[in-house]
């Protein structure tokens, strides 16, 4: 039997370093690298305990396959999982956080609450219940 797990998120942004200072700022990234792609184009890799995201720019009409990602749909959302829901809210949107849904309860009994970051980034932040 073949084994999956996960391997990283990769979100294409306007502005990768200023998203990347998003992720910094609101959830401790750790910013592990840089790297120039030619024709002004850039990409961060991030680690969110663990959760590795990648930011780069979008490609143009020159460098666009028929099937790139701005051809289609991509990621809806990805979730992030802390242990005090309700004082994560409260602290993000001291820092102007946006949240688009306040905290509920899911179908799986978990307390989630969803917020946008740069790029119309949608992410949804999960405290597990017990």
């Amino acid at each position: 039997m073949l084994s999956y797990w996960f391997g990283h998120a990769h979100l294409v942004s306007a502005d990768p370093l200023k998203a990347a200072e998003f992720y910094e700022r609101m959830f401790n990234a750790k910013r592990d690298n840089v790297r120039e792609l030619g024709a002004g184009r850039v990409s961060v890799g991030l680690d969110i305990k663990g959760i590795r995201l990648m930011i780069m720019n979008a490609r143009d009409e020159s460098q666009s396959a028929e099937d790139s990602p701005k051809k289609r749909y991509g990621l809806e959302h990805f979730g992030l999982y802390t242990d005090n829901l309700d004082a994560a809210v409260a602290d993000l949107k001291a820092k102007g956080v946006r949240f688009v849904d306040e905290i509920s309860v899911g179908s799986s009994g978990a307390k989630i609450a969803f917020l946008m970051a740069p790029d119309n980034v949608l992410i949804e932040l999960v405290e597990r219940s017990s």
